[in-house]
This record gives structure tokens, C-alpha cells and sequence, in this order.
């Protein structure tokens, strides 16, 4: 057996490709009605960015004087981009979600390098809109997910589109779309004699259905549209997007020149029916299926497992030939409990699995996260040449915030002639899926609750009231003992979620009848401040727990006192029974038998015991 001394002595290399490694890597799965338990509509989404602060953002409604102009920053890194003419009135949007319930989320797969957008700032180029004003511009303008597609084309058209290629999830109480989308680049002649904006496909997920998508394209062959529409036409193309809102029979719409861009640029050369938008505009490659399909792959796992082990292989990159479907059908209505431990997965029982024993990245505790970089090689030894990856899960260590955005058909649209504001619910949550607790916020509410709040604390500045570090505090301690602490941890994370399901059930019986917008309002903001300062004071008490527990690397005795109680009145730790708080002595885990023999593999000579 290789000498790990050897290997970690060596150091590694850091391959980089700019198609797969994102400076924001996210999972986004999309529920339609039909396959929800509830009857409901839902996305999800992880921000996973090593550099971004978990907070919610927040913007009111308004109205605006003709003439306003909105200057428009860059949602990384906050230059200025230029300003586009503000809409008469925008709508108030909590986190990704408005008040009409409408939800988007997306994630980067970057594509073709010549057509990244940025490269049209870097050359002095008058592109307006990234991604992330894109979503949110959409979000204050639009009130459901056909509306968001046309707006979202109107403003990459008329502005032009700063970044890489993107899919995005839109959602409204009805609907579920899918749509991809990519700018038109610079590094061709032909850009400059063509439009501004961008070329894409939005396909509607069938009802009963799910989808997802995980940093790289997943649409890929698509009819083509009529000339002439019709009055029930199925497919469209944006030179008669205007129909989009008014036509239920339409399930696809693209850009009218997103085929014959690809032959003008020669990257394309076939007929539509063999035009593939991801394989056209993001080629498949291992970093691909490794890295990003493969979490869709593992999500769609948990909602139909039969039909998805054909595809284990394409998930770990060994055969790209048989690709997954956009969409599936689950095998069972999915729960919201179902779509979070989607979000929760680190390839749990499969090949990939991320805390099997022996593997030495996980350590003795099982711990499943890795340090970047995810893709790298030894340099020296057998394996030298040899690139190797750290898989990635659905759930990493890096999420800033995350969140389950449900869409609520059977709650009125208006409530005293403006919109309901229980109508959408985005269950938010700071920090690594895995260990977070998404508490619900309704789309309504005007207010941020405290822990959430933008501005309190930063990557750079920590603070005592902020959910965020409370989470890194708990979940980052957790990763000493993981196979032990997460036990607890997901103990206290669903008593807490399941309490808050009940609770919001319980609002839809008391505010029924409620006709009075204002109190709704009261109600629901009060609601979701009051969930999160119980989801903090919880969590406070729990890192205090684990700490208690887990000192020293012992574990500490405990009595179940009740095990259907709430936390922390269910269990006692034990003591000496003579009135003093001396604890009983405490139980001294052994290391996983794998562990200690690696460790004689490595260092038996050294530490071996010797009799006299």
C-alpha cells in the first residue's frame, strides 16, 4: 500500500477548467405540482461560493416616476455596469421569491469560452446585465414564470448579457420551467452584425414530473417551431413570445436564431432535429458528468431509484453516451421532507458515497466534505500523470444560503385586491445543507428577520446574532466527530423543520378567512421572525450541547428522558448520584479498525509496542 506520508509530503496540483469550476457552483431541483405530495410547486437551490455571506436579501415594492433610471452593479463584485430604464412599478422580492409567489434559481455551467459575457466587459463592451441582476431585475417586474421568460429575453436583448452561460429554475404556483441560456459572445466577427443578447431554450416540466440541473446544460434536442403558430401551438420562438402569457399550449419556446448562431460561428453544422443545445453550446465531459450531472443524478436517485441505476455510470463520468433524461417521473408524490434530503445528499449509498470506510479523505469520523481543489494529481510515485478528483455532492461546505422555494396553488392570488402574502413560502437556511435548518419565510412578509438580515455580519466580520456563523459555529465543530455529531445534529434539525410545517398548516386553518392584507402581512412577517429566533435559540442551545458531549474527542453518558419531547428537554446528561454535577466518566470511542490499520501501513515500525 502507497505510503500516505508520501502523498501528502508531495503536495498537489491544481487543475483548473473553465467550463466545470465555478467560482459559484450551485444544485437547483425543480418540482412540479403533480409530483408533490402537497399539490404544490417547487424549486431548490445551494449557493455554493467559498466567497459569499449566507443573508437574505430583501427588496420592497415600489412605484417610479417615468423617466427613473436603475443603475445596475455587478452582482460579484459590485462595479458598475451601466443603468437600463426602471420599470413603473416593481414588485417586493424576498430572497429569490416575489410576492406573487414567482421563484427563480439558477446555476452556472459557463459553456463555450468565447461566448462568456464577461469577456464583453473585459474588452470595454456595453453588456449590462449578469446573471444575478438578471434574476433579480426579473423578480421585481414579472408575476409569474411565462411573464419572467419574456422579460428575461426583453432585457438581454435591449442590454446585453456580462457572464457565462446559465440554466435557470422559474417557478410560479402553476408552473415549472427549465430554460438555458448563453451570451452571444465577442471573439466572432459575425457578433458585431447581430443582435445583443443572448441565444436559449425553455422547455415547461410536464406535470408529475421533476427536473434539475447542477452547473451544466441539460437541454438538449427540441421541436422546431411552425412558421406559423396557430392559435394552440406547442412550440414557439421568441419572434412570438407575446403569445407565451396567453397560450396554456405552449411548452417550448427558444431563440429564434439559437441554431442558426451556432452555424454562423461554426460550431454547428447539422438540422434541427440534430441540434443539441448542451452539446452544442457546452460539450460533455468527464468534469461534466463527474462533477455536476452526477448531482443530478443522485438527487433524481432519491425520488425514483430503479430508473436511475442505469445511469451510475454516466454520473461518474465512465460513459457519456447514455445521458439522463431533463426530466423524470418520481416514484412516489415527493414530501418537502423528500425534496430537503435531496439537497442533503453526499451521494449516500452509491459508488461515490463520500464516508466509506477506508476512504482517507473522509478520516476515521466519516467525515463527507474535501478540501479544494476537487480535481488533482501526486508528483511523484506511480501515479505520477495520473489526475485524480475529490467527488462533489449535492451538499458542500461552502453553501452561503440555500433554500426550498414552494409555490402554493391552493391559496388565493389576492387577498383584499393584492396579492396573497401566503401564496409562496421560501424555507431558507444558511450554511451547508447538510446541517442547516431551513425555516419559512413567507413571500409576503416586509420585513427580514434579524438573523437573517443583510448587514449583519459579513465574510469578514463575525457576529453573535447572525445564523450564519451560528451554523459555521455548530456544523464546522461537527466535522472533529462527524459519524457522531451528526446524529444530533439532524435529531434537532428535524424536530425543528417538522415543527415548522405544523405551524404554517396551522396558519392556513387560523388566517382562512382573513380578508384584511395588512394583518395578513403582520401575521406572516411576526411568523417568520418568530421561526427564526426559535430556529437560533435551538441552535445555540445545540452547539452548546455538542460541545458538552463531544469534548476532548470523548462522548459523554446521557439519559433519555423522553424521547418525543423537544430538544434539549428530552435527554440528560449523567452525573454522579451523590448531588454534585461531577460527570459520569465519559465513553472513549475507538477508531474505526480500517483506521488503525492504516496507520500501522504508515507508522507501525514507529509506535509499535515492545515487551521486555
Amino acid at each position: 500500500m502507497k505510503k500516505i506520508s508520501k502523498f501528502l509530503a508531495i503536495g498537489l496540483i491544481v487543475i483548473l477548467s473553465a467550463t466545470h469550476f465555478q467560482t459559484q457552483a450551485c444544485t437547483s431541483f425543480l418540482i412540479t405540482r403533480g409530483a408533490s405530495a402537497e399539490g404544490t410547486t417547487m424549486i431548490t437551490y445551494a449557493a455554493d461560493a467559498h466567497w459569499i455571506y449566507g443573508e437574505l436579501y430583501f427588496r420592497p415594492a415600489a412605484t417610479h416616476p417615468p423617466g427613473t433610471m436603475y443603475e445596475v452593479r455587478h452582482w460579484h463584485h459590485g462595479r458598475p455596469m451601466g443603468q437600463i430604464r426602471q420599470a413603473a412599478r416593481t414588485f417586493q422580492v424576498v430572497g429569490n421569491m416575489n410576492e406573487h409567489g414567482l421563484a427563480i434559481s439558477e446555476t452556472t455551467y459557463g459553456g463555450r469560452d468565447e461566448l462568456n459575457g464577461q469577456h464583453i466587459i473585459d474588452r470595454g463592451g456595453t453588456a449590462i446585465l449578469d446573471y444575478g441582476n438578471l434574476i433579480y431585475i426579473t423578480l421585481q417586474r414579472a408575476r409569474n414564470a411565462r411573464e419572467a421568460i419574456r422579460i428575461i429575453h426583453e432585457l438581454t436583448t435591449e442590454y446585453g448579457y456580462a457572464t457565462s452561460g446559465e440554466s435557470f429554475s422559474i417557478m410560479d404556483p402553476n408552473e415549472v420551467w427549465h430554460m438555458e441560456l448563453i451570451s452571444m459572445g465577442v471573439e466572432n466577427p459575425v457578433v458585431r452584425n447581430r443582435r445583443n443578447g443572448i441565444v436559449w431554450v425553455a422547455k415547461l416540466i410536464p406535470d408529475g414530473y421533476i427536473s434539475g440541473h447542477a452547473n451544466h446544460a441539460r437541454i438538449t434536442t427540441f421541436p422546431e417551431a411552425p412558421a406559423r403558430p396557430g392559435r394552440t401551438p406547442r412550440v414557439i420562438t421568441c419572434r412570438n413570445i407575446n403569445m407565451l402569457e396567453t397560450t396554456p399550449s405552449i411548452e417550448i419556446v427558444y431563440a429564434h436564431d439559437v441554431i442558426q448562431y451556432a452555424r454562423d460561428i461554426g460550431i454547428f453544422t447539422g438540422t434541427h432535429a440534430q441540434f443539441s443545445f448542451s452539446d452544442v453550446y457546452a460539450p460533455l465531459d468527464f468534469g461534466a458528468a463527474r462533477f455536476c450531472e452526477s448531482r443530478v443524478w443522485a438527487g433524481f436517485r432519491r425520488a425514483n431509484r430503479a430508473l436511475m441505476e442505469p445511469y451510475e455510470k454516466y454520473a461518474r463520468g465512465e460513459d457519456l453516451t447514455t445521458r439522463m433524461p431533463l426530466f423524470i417521473k418520481p416514484d412516489r408524490p415527493l414530501t418537502l421532507a423528500d425534496v430537503k434530503a435531496m439537497m442533503r445528499c453526499h451521494f449516500d449509498g452509491t459508488s461515490m458515497c463520500m464516508v466509506q470506510d477506508g476512504d482517507i479523505g473522509a478520516g476515521p469520523w466519516g467525515k463527507p466534505y474535501r478540501p479544494r481543489p476537487m480535481r488533482w494529481r501526486v508528483l511523484e510515485g506511480d501515479t505520477v500523470g495520473q489526475e485524480f478528483v475529490h467527488e462533489r455532492a449535492i451538499s458542500t461546505q461552502q453553501t452561503a444560503f440555500s433554500f426550498v422555494a414552494q409555490g402554493r396553488p391552493q391559496q388565493p392570488v389576492l387577498v383584499g385586491g393584492q396579492p396573497n402574502p401566503l401564496r409562496g413560502i421560501l424555507w431558507f437556511g444558511v450554511d451547508a445543507t447538510s446541517t442547516t435548518v431551513w425555516v419559512p419565510m413567507y413571500a409576503g412578509i416586509n420585513e427580514i428577520p434579524l438573523h437573517f438580515r443583510v448587514g449583519n455580519g459579513s465574510k469578514v466580520e463575525f457576529s453573535e446574532t447572525s445564523a450564519f456563523w451560528l451554523m459555521n459555529l455548530v456544523s464546522n465543530f461537527a466535522w472533529l466527530r462527524w459519524r457522531d455529531m451528526i446524529v444530533d445534529i439532524r435529531r434537532v434539525q428535524q424536530q425543528l423543520e417538522e415543527g415548522f410545517r405544523q405551524r404554517v398548516a396551522e396558519n392556513d386553518r387560523n388566517w382562512a378567512n382573513i380578508t384584511d392584507h395588512a394583518l395578513l402581512v403582520r401575521n406572516a412577517t411576526r411568523f417568520s421572525a418568530e421561526q427564526s429566533q426559535t430556529m437560533f435559540d435551538t441552535w445555540t442551545q445545540l452547539q452548546r450541547y455538542l460541545l458538552i458531549k463531544f469534548v476532548d474527542g470523548n462522548i459523554a453518558r446521557e439519559t433519555i428522558i423522553n424521547e418525543n419531547a423537544p430538544f434539549p428537554n428530552d435527554r440528560e446528561f449523567q452525573v454522579f448520584p451523590y448531588g454534585v454535577q461531577i460527570q459520569s466518566p465519559p465513553l472513549h470511542p475507538r477508531f474505526p479498525d480500517w483506521f488503525y490499520q492504516e496507520t500501522v501501513n504508515q507508522i507501525g515500525e514507529r509506535i509499535k509496542w515492545i515487551n521486555h
